[in-house]
């Protein structure tokens, strides 16, 4: 309690309380630099001071019921500081959502208040309501039991699943960007398909991500081995452990993937926790597009591209960002592509180049996709098609990384190609353009005579 802005904040305030999640974590260990502040009183004044004494910018935040937040000027900690619900810290900690999280520290010192056997429940790594109203005061606090579930890996508790149940269908009033402010924290946890069977066990999934719900009992081809329900969780699974030791599947490019999956990238995700959603979304479209044929082949013809528009369709309405929605409907659209090429190995150049062209931006991001969807896929014949997809895999993601880090160009500018034709801008030049790029990319010419020489066939074919 006498670390940095807690230790200003306790001269300032004495009276108040630490609370929440911060003190959940300090007491299994852990370390925060998020910290919930309880007081009684005019708020506006002790985050005013403390901004002043921890060198700290103060603001209310303007949808949270009079809550002042104070932010670090070296953006390491957050200080938010809540009205007191109710007359006393008991009465406060009475009205929250679970018990784990209904335990206070006074800023003064002292023992912790715990009116709700929170410790007792933190020793048992269980996640307990407050109260069995608990879900209809705040129904987004159903999607909050299977996030802190996963993220903490505790169980919960059956009366508390149960209530989590009765009250799910009330997700469907909750706001879209609290809803997806958890399910993105969800995705993100290394538990995550814990969280999500989670959330189909209480009957949440149906209401926030219909798209989801709609794949369990849609059975494939005897390629697969599992529904498509099934299937997708252990994609998910599958990136997940690219993320955590690729060493093993992608060989030399282990450590290039793994430091480029750590990036940041979009709602507070990384490119990593982005390729999740990727996962989730690639199949969504499979229950509209199953279709079988008279000699009773299983096929989904199409569900790529009209999955990519369920996605951004899905994560538009929980507003997610368009970036986050853009790169998960690629991925969705671009899926299938690597699997399409294993009969065609060896590749020649071009083929490669028009690999990777199409599937630009996500050249990297989808080639490992499909490697995870590959590894999932364990139906007839799969130790052998596993083999030969991870070859291709492992050779259009170095392409792939190469690309990402210096982009192929033509190898004459457009004013050097409308000088040498005696033309002018346009989309033949474009068209020519494209086409050098291609031909550099593939080999085929070597300096500029060479480029020149094929830009002037191609003009004159074209006329």
């Amino acid at each position: 309690m006498n670390a940095g802005p807690l230790a200003a904040l306790a001269g300032i305030a004495p009276e108040g309380w630490l609370v929440g999640g911060a003190v959940r974590d300090r007491l299994r260990g852990q370390l925060s630099s998020d910290y919930d502040v309880v007081l009684a009183g005019e708020l506006a004044p002790v985050a005013r001071a403390l901004g002043r004494a921890a060198r700290g910018h103060p603001f209310q935040l303007s949808d949270s019921f009079g809550v002042w937040r104070v932010v670090s000027h070296a953006r390491d900690w957050q200080v938010d500081l809540i009205p007191l619900a109710g007359e006393t810290i008991e009465q406060d900690l009475a009205q929250r959502d679970f018990t784990i999280n209904a335990i206070a520290e006074p800023l003064a010192g002292g023992p912790p208040v715990d009116p709700c056997r929170g410790l007792e429940d933190l020793n048992a790594r269980r996640i307990r309501m407050v109260a069995a109203e608990a879900f209809k005061r705040d129904p987004v606090r159903v999607m909050r039991m299977a996030r802190i579930a996963c993220e903490l890996d505790f169980s919960v508790d059956p009366a508390t699943e149960h209530a989590a149940r009765a009250n799910a269908a009330a997700l469907a009033a909750a706001t879209p960007e609290r809803i997806f402010g958890e399910l993105k924290r969800i995705v993100a946890a290394d538990r995550a398909p814990a969280g999500l069977e989670l959330l189909d066990a209480v009957g949440a999934t149906e209401v926030v991500l219909p798209e989801l719900a709609g794949l369990r009992g849609v059975e494939q081809s005897r390629f697969h081995h599992l529904d498509v329900h099934d299937h997708t969780r252990a994609v998910l699974s599958e990136v997940i452990e690219l993320e955590r030791g690729p060493a093993e599947t992608l060989g030399e490019h282990a450590d290039t993937v793994r430091a480029l999956l750590a990036e940041p990238f979009a709602n507070e995700l990384t490119r990593g926790q982005a390729l999740r959603f990727g996962a989730l979304f690639h199949d969504a479209a499979k229950p509209q597009t199953r279709g079988v044929t008279e000699a009773g082949r299983i096929t989904f013809i199409g569900h790529d591209e009209r999955g990519a528009m369920l996605a951004t369709e899905a994560l538009g309405r929980l507003r997610a960002s368009q970036k986050l929605s853009e790169h998960v409907a690629a991925l969705t659209r671009n899926h299938l592509r690597l699997g399409f090429l294993v009969h065609r190995m060896p590749l020649s150049r071009r083929e490669i180049y028009r690999y990777l062209q199409r599937c630009e931006p996500v050249q990297v991001d989808v080639t490992l996709l499909s490697i995870a969807d590959r590894l999932a896929t364990r139906g007839d014949n799969a130790t052998e098609a596993i083999a030969r997809h991870l070859e291709l895999a492992r050779q259009l993601l170095g392409e792939a990384l190469a690309w990402t880090a210096d982009p192929p160009r033509p190898p004459l500018r457009g004013d050097e190609l409308t000088r040498a034709l005696g033309t002018v801008p346009g989309p033949e030049i474009g068209r020519i353009l494209a086409e050098l790029e291609e031909a550099s990319f593939a080999g085929e010419v070597s300096g500029r005579d060479d480029a020149l020489a094929l830009a002037r066939a191609l003009h004159q074919g074209s006329h």
